[in-house]
Parts: structure tokens; C-alpha cells; sequence
């Protein structure tokens, strides 16, 4: 899940900064790059003086679209420090340089958490479970009016939805496209990850010792309904395991203790909104996936997942 690395160029006026926020004594033995991030670089250090070692997380961004939204680290690191006396399992906030002031790019340094990503079938519908149980936690943290994130943002919009090159059921897409025309469907608006998948979410042991060891990214932190954060794990979970998957996650997520909107043509909105911005074939997260073992998530894989599972919500939700 590394790769090992030295001084290479392009970071070291951050280790620079890194060390200027470490212990008295302390020192950054090593950097090794962790696979699996989309938006950003991210490299796991290891510290070493005085007393045990340790091991902290430094998040860079380096393409040029992040770049020009490297305040999402400010956001970020808020909502570490949010989170940090709740039950949440997140990183400890320890320095933020979101304009490069000081850093070779915008760049986070927090705790490092234990555990790590697990996209496999095996075991899916136990960890799918923890996924609904954390997520049902997350949406219900107390957050006073002053320390509320940004509205949420959609990720797509009815008129750049592009349906799969080919597709033999263009009537399908355009239903589905049709739902997410009409105006957000009101709702009660809560704390969101807005980005919660299995992607962002920490593993340890297996069978009954499977646990949520942490919940990271939190970039995109948002105020909105929780159909919103249940539809986006449907998703990543429907493309990961299959149509079913995603389906059978809001069920998860209510028999742990969550609460959606009542109206089935509501939920569809939410939940077409996240799916169709995937579309044509979720190519974007599969190149993380495919790092991380998900080989097997091919482009054609994938749209016809996206597909299905576009199908399968019209039909539970919208009478198709």
C-alpha cells in the first residue's frame, strides 16, 4: 500500500515546515507514499526522538485544479479539530499551510490512524454494515449553528449527465435524468461527510473482530439531508460489489438507527443525484480502486454496474 521514498524534489520545503511542527528532539525518519488518493498526495511519515516513535499523515495537493482549491484544506482541518472530542474515529489536526505560504504545495499534517482500506468482495456485507452503523454516528454529532460547514454542493446537474457511449436502454438514462431536473426535494438538513465510501473508511481484523479503525478525507464536510451521504456509499459500494450492494445500503443504514425521508420519490432524487455523477462509466474512482487491488474494475464493468444499479433504483423507488 506504499511506495518508499527519498528527498525527491517537490517537497522539501515541506519537510522543512513538517519538522518545524514536530517535538523537541523529533525527526522524520522516513516518507512513504500511500496509494489510493485521488485528489492529493499523500504520504505517511515516521518519527523518531525521544521516547516511542510515531507516525503522522502529510496531505499534499499537487494537480493544478486542487491547487486552485487548496482552501478545502483549511475546511478540513476545522473540521478535524471539530471532530476531536467526539467518538469519530479521525486524525488529531496538528499544522495547516493551505496556501504554500510555507510548503512546496497546500499541505495538512495529522495523526496517522491504524488500519487500512479494504475493497475486496470478501467480507463486504460485514464491513457494510460497520460502513451504515459509522455513517449513522457521523450524521448524529451535535454541530452549533457557528461551527456548521458550507450547504452542500451536487455533483452533477440534469443537463451534463453524459449516458454511456453505446448504452442499449437510452430510455433508462433518461428517466433517470429526468428525476434530478426537478428542484431538490425538501429536506432537514444535518452533518455530513459528503464523501464517505470504503475508500475513506479504515479496517482492522476480519470476521468478528472486523472494526472501523478510522474515517479520513473530510475535505468535502457539508450541511445537507442524510439521503445525500447514504447515497453516495450506495453508489461507491454498487460499483465496488454489485448492483445489490448499493441497493440494500439504505436499508443498512435505517436498521442501524438512521433516518431518511419518508417520500420514496425524494430518496431517488438523492440517490440518482449522487449515481449520475458517475456517469459514463466511473473511470475517476476506479484508477484509486484499481491501485489498491480492483483490478477486476474495468471500464466496461463499471458502466454496466452503473447501469444496473440505475435501473434497479428506478424500479424500487420510482415504479419503473
Amino acid at each position: 500500500m506504499t511506495v518508499s521514498e527519498g528527498d525527491e524534489p517537490g517537497w522539501t520545503a515541506t519537510r522543512a515546515w513538517v519538522h518545524r511542527h514536530l517535538r523537541e528532539g523529533e525527526r522524520v525518519d522516513s516518507a512513504e507514499r500511500l496509494r489510493g488518493g485521488w485528489t492529493s498526495q499523500m504520504r505517511r511519515l515516521r518519527v523518531t526522538g525521544p521516547g516511542a516513535g510515531r507516525q503522522l499523515v502529510l496531505r499534499s495537493f499537487v494537480k493544478p485544479f486542487y491547487l486552485r482549491h487548496a482552501e478545502v484544506l483549511t475546511r478540513e482541518a476545522r473540521v478535524l479539530k471539530l471532530l476531536a472530542p467526539t467518538a469519530v474515529p479521525a486524525a488529531e489536526f496538528h499544522a495547516v499551510d493551505a496556501t504554500a505560504e510555507h510548503c512546496d504545495h497546500p499541505s495538512l499534517l495529522m495523526s496517522h490512524l491504524p488500519g487500512g482500506v479494504r475493497l475486496q468482495d470478501a467480507e463486504s456485507g460485514a464491513r457494510a454494515w460497520l460502513l451504515a452503523r459509522q455513517l449513522v454516528r457521523i450524521h448524529g454529532l451535535y454541530v452549533g449553528e457557528e461551527d456548521r460547514p458550507r450547504a452542500y454542493q451536487a455533483w452533477t446537474a440534469a443537463e451534463r449527465v453524459r449516458p454511456p457511449e453505446g448504452t442499449s436502454r437510452p430510455d433508462l438514462w433518461a428517466r433517470a435524468v429526468d428525476v434530478i431536473r426537478r428542484d431538490p426535494p425538501a429536506h432537514e438538513a444535518g452533518f455530513l461527510h459528503r464523501d464517505f465510501h470504503p475508500g475513506n473508511v479504515l479496517f482492522t481484523g476480519h470476521g468478528g473482530h472486523l472494526r472501523i479503525t478510522g474515517v479520513v478525507d473530510w475535505v468535502e464536510t457539508s450541511w445537507g439531508p442524510a439521503d445525500l451521504d447514504v447515497a453516495h456509499c450506495a453508489t461507491a459500494l454498487a460499483l465496488l460489489h454489485g448492483p445489490a450492494a448499493g441497493i440494500r445500503f439504505a436499508d443498512l443504514y435505517t436498521a442501524a438507527g438512521g433516518h431518511l425521508t419518508g417520500s420514496p420519490g425524494a430518496h431517488l432524487y438523492w440517490r440518482l443525484l449522487d449515481a449520475l455523477a458517475f456517469a459514463p462509466d466511473a473511470e475517476k474512482v476506479a484508477v484509486p480502486w484499481r491501485e489498491l487491488g480492483r483490478r477486476d474494475l474495468t471500464p466496461e464493468v463499471l458502466t454496466m454496474r452503473l447501469e444496473a444499479y440505475i435501473a434497479a433504483l428506478l424500479a424500487r423507488y420510482g415504479g419503473a
